[in-house]
């Protein structure tokens, strides 16, 4: 599935931040934001997502095909690890849970509630819900935030195996995750233009 976006426009809170966005995901494909606090990375993620709708410009091919990987790591805190990743599974249709299990180390927490686990194991287990969507597009904002290094080394292996399966990853992160064959983008050569405040005539 090959995602592409055209001249996009993303705005919060009123204002827009981002313009004239473009890029093509291929299968296969890793994209990396790159850009300063503040520069729209989140709010481009969440557009791309289907989260929030964008003030211009276009997106194709994000239809049925996205996971997308918040701030937050989207669990029950009152089911098992492995009652987590069976109700996400169940959600898209899907039953194994296994390899998202072994991929992020969680076969011996696998009977913990996800309320008693540490912010790192957590984060782990959030990612391993990502492998039992079946989607394509891998979508993540500061995916490895409470990540230890072993842990990161978990997860930039597990984007590697969807990118070998012909899956794809857009994602915003400050650090540098090894990932050579991923492609940077920088958006602060998208930042938008200042625009004039707009007077209301009643005060003219």
């Amino acid at each position: 599935m090959v995602l592409t976006v055209t001249d996009l426009e993303i705005s919060r809170g009123g204002r827009a931040v981002l313009e004239g966005v473009h890029f093509t995901l291929l299968p296969g494909a890793a994209l990396i934001l790159r850009g300063p606090n503040g520069v729209g990375k989140t709010t481009l993620l969440r557009t791309v997502a289907g989260l929030q709708p964008a003030s211009g410009g276009h997106i194709s091919g994000a239809d049925d095909t996205i996971a997308y990987a918040g701030h937050s790591d989207g669990l029950k805190s009152m089911l098992t690890v492995t009652e987590n990743l069976d109700f996400w599974a169940s959600v898209f249709g899907r039953s194994d849970i296994g390899a998202a299990l072994d991929a992020f180390d969680l076969r011996g927490l696998a009977s913990r509630l996800a309320g008693n686990l540490s912010a790192g194991q957590k984060r782990r287990l959030g990612l391993a819900r990502l492998m039992v969507t079946g989607r394509p597009v891998w979508v993540l904002d500061e995916p490895t935030v409470s990540l230890d290094a072993a842990s990161v080394g978990l997860f930039v292996a597990a984007v590697r195996g969807h990118l070998g399966q012909g899956g794809s990853a857009i994602l915003a992160t400050h650090i540098d995750l090894g990932l050579q064959e991923a492609a940077v983008l920088d958006l602060s050569v998208f930042r938008a233009s200042p625009r004039a405040a707009q007077a209301d005539e009643a005060f003219l």
